[in-house]
C-alpha cells in the first residue's frame, strides 16, 4: 500500500474513532420510550436545562413619577418611570431574574441624539437608580441613538444627492460617547444594538480610555432587519420616520455573512455576542455557538412575545407551555443568555417546577 494511502486511511480511522458511537441495538433490544415512563426519569436524562440565571428582563424607561403606561401591541408589557421601573425589576429579581436591559424613551429628541449621552439622560439616572435600590441586580444598557434620534434611525443622518444615507463613522463617535456615558452611570454591561460597522472597537477604545476596561460589552453581533420588530418600535417610539433599517441590519437570508459581523466584533472586542431576532433564527444561534463558543445571547423580540399573548388570549394555545417551550429551544440552539419579555413569569414558572 502506498505511503499516502496508508497514512490516509489512517487518518480516516482516528477520525471515525472521534465520532459518537453509533447505536448499539435496534428495536426491540433498544427501546427509547423506556427512560420517558416517568416525570422522574425524563427529568433525570433531560439534556437542555433553563434556569432563571438564564433570563434578562428588558424595561422601557420614560420621565415622571408613578408612569406605566402599556404598550397595546404587548399586552403585560409597560413604558415606566424610573420609580416603577425600580418596582418592576425588584419583582424581577425577587422571582429569580439576574438582569434587566434599559431602553430609553427621552422627552425630546434631536438630530444628534444628544438625550443618549447626556449625563442625566434618562437612560443614565434610571441606572444610578436600579444600583442603589435594587442591590445585586445586573444592569445592562442598550446602546443606540434611534430612540433619541428625531428622525428615528441608528446613526447620523447625510444627504447623497436626493437620498438620505446613514453616516457609519460620525455615528461611532456618538456610540463610544452613549456607552461610556452609561457605564459612568454605572452600568455593569453596555450592549451596542445600532449594527453600524466598527462600532465594537470603537465602544471597547472609548470605555478603556475612560477607565471602564472591565466594562463588558454584549454586541448585537447578528441582528437581522425583521418583521418582528414592530411592537418593540411602538414600545420604544423609534419607529423610523423615513426609509427602513435594512442598509445595517442584516438580510434576512444570510447565515454566512452572520457569522462574518460575529467573527468581527469578537476581534473588536465582544465580550458576548448576540443572535436577534431568536426563534425563526435557531441555525444561526446554533452555528454562532457551535464555531466560536464565545457566551451567546439570544433576544427573544417582541413579535415572538406577542404572537404568544395574542394566541393564548383566544385560548389557542397555552400561554406558559408555548413559552418555556420557545425558551428552551433557544437554550437547545445554544443560548447562554435569554432576553425575554416574559422573564418574570418564566423564572416563576421554572420555581414552581
Amino acid at each position: 500500500m502506498a505511503l499516502g494511502q496508508a497514512l490516509g486511511l489512517r487518518a480516516g480511522l482516528v477520525m471515525m474513532s472521534r465520532m459518537p458511537s453509533p447505536l448499539i441495538g435496534d428495536f426491540p433490544s433498544y427501546r427509547p420510550r423506556r427512560l420517558r415512563g416517568s416525570e422522574t426519569l425524563r427529568r433525570m436524562v433531560r439534556e437542555t436545562r433553563l434556569h432563571p440565571d438564564q433570563l434578562v428582563l428588558p424595561l422601557f424607561i420614560r420621565p415622571g413619577r408613578k408612569v406605566r403606561s402599556a404598550v397595546p401591541s404587548m399586552p403585560g408589557v409597560f413604558q415606566l418611570s424610573i420609580d416603577e421601573a425600580v418596582r418592576e425589576a425588584a419583582k424581577a429579581q425577587k422571582s429569580g431574574v439576574p438582569a434587566v436591559i434599559l431602553f430609553g424613551i427621552p422627552s425630546k429628541k434631536d438630530a444628534r441624539a444628544s438625550g443618549a449621552y447626556a449625563k442625566n439622560g434618562i437612560v443614565q439616572k434610571a441606572v444610578r437608580q436600579l444600583k442603589l435600590d435594587v442591590p445585586g441586580l445586573l444592569v445592562i444598557t442598550d446602546v443606540c441613538l434611534c430612540e433619541y434620534m428625531s428622525h428615528g434611525h441608528c446613526g447620523l443622518v447625510k444627504k447623497s444627492g436626493k437620498e438620505a444615507i446613514i453616516d457609519n463613522d460620525p455615528s461611532l463617535k456618538l456610540l463610544a460617547r452613549t456607552a461610556e456615558s452609561q457605564a459612568e452611570a454605572g452600568a455593569d454591561v453596555v450592549a451596542p444594538s445600532d449594527m453600524m460597522d466598527g462600532r465594537v472597537a470603537a465602544i471597547r477604545t472609548a470605555l478603556d480610555s475612560g477607565g471602564f476596561n472591565e466594562t463588558p460589552i454584549m454586541s448585537y453581533a447578528a441582528k437581522f432587519a425583521s418583521a418582528y420588530y414592530g411592537p418593540f418600535r411602538d414600545a420604544a417610539e423609534s419607529a423610523p420616520q423615513f426609509g427602513d433599517r435594512r442598509s445595517y441590519q442584516m438580510d434576512a437570508a444570510n447565515a454566512e455573512e452572520a457569522l462574518r459581523e460575529v467573527s468581527l466584533d469578537l476581534r473588536e472586542g465582544a465580550d458576548i455576542v448576540m443572535v436577534k431576532p431568536a426563534l425563526a433564527y435557531l441555525d444561526i444561534l446554533h452555528r454562532v455557538k457551535s464555531e466560536f463558543g464565545y457566551p451567546t445571547a439570544a433576544y427573544a423580540v417582541s413579535g415572538e412575545y406577542s404572537m404568544i399573548q395574542a394566541a393564548a388570549k383566544r385560548g389557542w394555545i397555552d400561554e406558559q407551555a408555548v413559552t418555556m417551550e420557545s425558551l428552551l429551544a433557544m437554550r437547545r440552539a445554544g443560548a447562554d443568555i435569554i432576553l425575554t419579555y416574559a422573564a418574570t413569569k418564566a423564572a416563576g414558572w421554572l420555581k414552581e417546577g
